[in-house]
């Protein structure tokens, strides 16, 4: 019975691990996805001049989950309610970190953008769209840093920690 225990214990921490390891896999991969989709929102803006849920209607098709679930939340959210658009778009990037791999500093970045997005004029829009996309780029490079640095670290120490633990108790 205390062999048992113990692999389910050691099989545990070796799931954490490697649920670690993917969160760090993942992060990377959803921040540039995030610059597609704000780089797509750049294009609607300007050069289709599209209403903003119309164009995030377009992003939510053309970008993979979590995020095009974000977007499509956006868009349903501005056509059913009458509130205005940053408490939706603070909402939606509360849900949108809660489902995905970025972290609590690539969601301000978003959420500051969302404070000036439809504030402006089309150039001053563009360059707030060019300036997150800066501050995701930077981020972008912390977390393929983070990737690999901790990325095979976790999936070990998940499995040495529960060894370690089953040993002391043993």
């Amino acid at each position: 019975m205390k062999w048992i225990g113990a692999l389910l214990f050691i099989g545990t921490t070796t799931l954490i691990g490697f649920e670690v390891s993917r969160k760090l896999n993942e992060r990377p991969k959803h921040i540039r996805e995030m610059k597609n989709a704000l780089q797509i929102l750049e294009a609607e803006i300007l050069y289709s001049q599209l209403p903003l849920p119309e164009a995030f209607e377009i992003i939510a098709r053309q970008i993979p989950e979590p995020l095009s679930t974000f977007f499509h939340e956006l868009h349903v959210s501005m056509h059913n309610a009458g509130t205005d658009l940053y408490s939706v778009w603070d909402r939606c990037v509360n849900e949108l970190l809660e489902t995905s791999s970025l972290s609590d500093i690539e969601g301000e970045i978003v959420k500051q953008f969302g404070r000036t997005l439809g504030q402006h004029d089309f150039a001053q829009q563009q360059k707030h769209i060019h300036l997150t996309i800066n501050h995701l780029d930077r981020q972008l490079e912390e977390a393929r840093e983070n990737q690999f640095k901790y990325g095979k670290m976790a999936k070990s120490l998940g499995v040495l920690c529960g060894l370690f633990v089953v040993l002391l108790l043993i």
